[in-house]
């Protein structure tokens, strides 16, 4: 079915090189350029540019070029290099577009190598906002020292399915807190005087079949679920930029889907311009009055460039108003002028390279998620001897693969593996959790390939313990056909267990993998892909000085058989050992789960996970006690107190989930707190519940409407454990579609600490 528009409402959320001097320069020109002051809103100021642009100029404007030489293309001059790129209009003072990838660093050029942050799903398992910003000034500073404007950055796809190819990129299941993520992250880059996007809008949430496959989802669903995540990210993080994707949405391409974009214009009320993603235009005329505003690389990976002489074609006919090429090119100066692009150009300068290694190691150290530590067999004694094995541990970490991938300013630590083409090279931070651990551990240190099994299990009989890292690499523009990991891992995994029951398994991957050998294992670590610093921020948490404080931000399944699709045809990359199975389908039904993604999809359908969505072990034990829910000022909050009852330091993450009244409805995430206590401490907590995770759409009224009733509000320690129950009794209310209710501006509160 093709949704109908509507108007659904903004909502308000929580939180160059040659032209550096084109644009110093017209500062200085005053009347000539009055653009130019800053003290005017950037959208007078946008106006003002746009009435002294010719045609040509705002034609210019609304398409940028590829920026790069991959695969034998001729790079346009002054481009640096890198994704896209748009020359400067000197007569203007308007500077260069400079376009890089992505939300985990500076991607390009490859060569010059950038800071790499850990996964996406890493920030997101930090449950820290905080996190997430630190994460993107880091990669919006790198980036302006680079000469890049606009990044390509802010990937906020839902996880529907753990073996989407992209999951590493993107920040979970939970729309709340995925918005939230990615939201602060943008805010993050912009803080920097550069453009971030926001991508891949929208339910680009498979790789599989990804520029012609239509994701058939429901108004009321796509609204509950990653339109909502797009929306809470947008309200956070202000983007500049949305980068509309290459799927199709209800059969329509996605950037010429006149109901998906008026509801990103219309009805949250996004000033900024929606450019598509490379080789995802198909019409000229068609795109431009369904909300386009720039085609990006249309000259390499488009059939023919439709922003420029179609569209041109389509003007002179009248069949695309004037009006509508000017609000495109209004709406890309708006954002450049919001941005600071035009104040700050972008220049090179030197970049401490250190000091940001610390941002991703921090990062890594606060989103690794301990799954298991049976009878405390971490943190580790430096005493113990200890036996690594696998994962190229004696070289570096691995990172995700596409236009994603970041590459160290030392090089990859494992070059040469396939694929050697694209979605490859495959890289490996030059960050060895080996070299780390000899530093801290007294006993012998041993390390093994893993390539001979009998071997590494031998090292692993003589040692007091193993560490063993497997690793699933994933990437851009493909999606793993089944949970297993790759090659003999698994048979290694249960091979060193056999051979010695102090096992710890460290996993370096996309997401959920099936794990045979769990129970015969001591310990494992989700260390996802661990950054730029992962090796020692892997071994910094099994010795523990530090605490594990990640959460899984989504559901582990038990197989495939619990997933809402447990085949995904055609998925798989030869070239990789993954050979596809059949051939893509043209249509996924994500109807199937509806808005009810991950942790709501196992409760709808009473399935029991292998790790629910939330869950993640400390070296300590927390304890809540005292829940009071109530409602004040038209609020709806949860008190509460949590104890450290352990002996040692540790974070933890209090979830407040909310059930609406009625008889379908699943829990959902509102909101939560992170907290640091020592032994013996407490706190005390009141969380707000999101009001825009309170409502449903009636797509009939077009309204977001809260139901009367009661709403059960559960304290939980992952999204199946709970320590703390209530009910509370709110009004009916509702909200037009351009109006709906505003996010909470606090949603965690510390009352006292004792």
């Amino acid at each position: 079915m093709t949704l109908r528009k509507t108007s659904l409402a903004a909502l308000i959320g929580l939180t160059l090189l040659a032209t550096g001097s084109t644009c110093a320069t017209a500062g200085t020109s005053g009347n000539a350029r009055p653009w130019m002051n800053p003290k005017l809103s950037p959208g007078q100021r946008a106006d003002l540019v746009l009435k002294a642009m010719t045609q040509g100029e705002k034609f210019r404007l609304i398409r940028v070029d590829f920026g790069d030489t991959e695969n034998g293309h001729v790079m346009a001059p002054g481009a640096l290099g890198s994704a896209g790129y748009g020359p400067a209009i000197a007569r203007l003072g308007l500077p260069a577009i400079q376009e890089s990838d992505a939300g985990l660093g500076v991607a390009k050029p490859l060569k010059l190598g950038a800071t790499a942050l850990p996964s996406g799903l890493a920030t997101a398992a930090s449950f820290d906002p905080t996190l997430a910003y630190a994460g993107g000034v880091m990669i919006g500073s790198e980036a302006h020292r680079r000469g890049f404007n606009v990044m390509l950055a802010g990937g906020v796809d839902l996880v529907r399915d753990p073996r989407n190819g992209r999951n590493f990129e993107y920040a979970g299941e939970d729309p709340l807190l995925a918005g939230l993520t990615v939201g602060n992250a943008i805010a993050g880059i912009q803080s920097q005087h550069l453009v971030s996007t926001i991508k891949h809008y929208a339910f680009n949430d498979q790789e599989t079949g990804r520029t012609t496959v239509s994701a058939d989802i429901g108004e009321a669903a796509a609204r509950e679920s990653d339109l909502l995540a797009f929306e809470i990210a947008i309200a956070t993080g202000h983007p500049g930029a949305v980068m509309c994707s290459y799927n199709r949405v209800n059969t329509v391409y996605a950037c010429e889907n006149d109901w998906l974009l008026d509801v990103l214009k219309h009805d949250w009320h996004y000033p900024g311009f929606v450019m598509s993603d490379w080789g995802a235009v198909h019409s000229g005329a068609k795109a431009a009055l369904a909300g386009l505003d720039q085609e990006s690389a249309g000259e390499t990976f488009d059939k023919e460039v439709y922003f420029d002489k179609p569209l041109r074609a389509a003007v002179a006919s009248g069949k695309v108003p004037q009006s509508r090429i000017d609000d495109m090119a209004r709406r890309i100066l708006r954002s450049l002028f919001a941005a600071g692009v035009m104040d700050h150009p972008a220049t090179q300068a030197p970049i401490d390279f250190a000091a940001d290694r610390k941002v991703a190691q921090r990062a890594e150290e606060d989103g690794a998620v301990l799954l298991r530590n049976q009878d405390a067999l971490l943190p580790l004694s430096a005493a113990q001897s200890v036996a690594v094995i696998g994962g190229h541990a004696d070289k570096g970490v691995l990172t995700g693969g596409g236009s994603s991938a970041v590459q160290s300013p030392q090089g990859n630590a494992v070059p040469g593996l396939p694929p050697a083409a694209w979605p490859g090279p495959r890289i490996y931070q030059p960050s060895a959790p080996l070299a780390a651990i000899r530093q801290r551990a007294h006993g012998t240190v041993r390390y093994a390939s893993g390539d001979d099994i009998a071997a590494a299990a031998k090292l692993a009989a003589q040692s007091k313990v193993a560490v063993v890292f497997v690793e699933q690499w994933a990437a851009e523009s493909f999606d793993a056909p089944h949970l297993a990991l790759p090659g003999n891992q698994d048979a290694l995994v249960d091979a060193v267990a056999r051979a010695n029951p102090h096992t710890v398994v460290v996993l370096e991957n996309n997401g959920p993998v099936a794990m045979p050998w769990l129970d015969k294992v001591g310990a494992v670590l989700e260390a996802w892909y661990p950054g730029a610093a992962g090796g020692e921020a892997i071994t910094r948490l099994l010795y523990g000085e530090v605490d594990p404080a990640g959460r899984l931000p989504v559901t582990w399944p038990r197989d495939e058989s619990q997933l809402p699709r447990p085949a995904i045809p055609g998925a798989g990359l030869a070239s990789i050992g993954l050979p596809p199975q059949g051939q893509p389908a043209q249509d996924v039904d994500y109807n199937i789960e509806g808005a009810d993604v991950g942790y709501r999809w196992y409760q709808r359908k009473h399935l029991e996970p292998l790790f629910p969505f939330g869950y993640g072990l400390s070296y300590t034990h927390f304890d809540y006690s005292g829940f009071a829910p109530r409602v004040k000022d038209g609020k709806l909050t949860a008190s509460f107190t949590v104890t450290n009852r352990g002996k040692r330091t540790g974070v933890d993450v209090p979830q407040l989930y909310v059930t609406l009244p009625g008889a379908n409805e699943v829990r959902r995430l509102a909101g939560w707190c992170r907290v640091s206590l020592r032994p013996g401490q407490s706190a005390q907590l009141t969380v707000t519940a999101d009001p825009r995770l309170l409502v449903d759409f009636d797509v009939h009224g077009q309204r977001w409407q809260r139901p009367a009733g009661s709403y059960q509000l559960q304290l939980g320690h992952s999204a199946t454990s709970f320590q703390g129950d209530g009910q509370v009794a709110l009004p009916a209310a509702s909200w037009a579609a351009d109006a709906s209710p505003a996010g909470a501006v606090q949603p965690c509160m510390a009352d006292g600490v004792r």
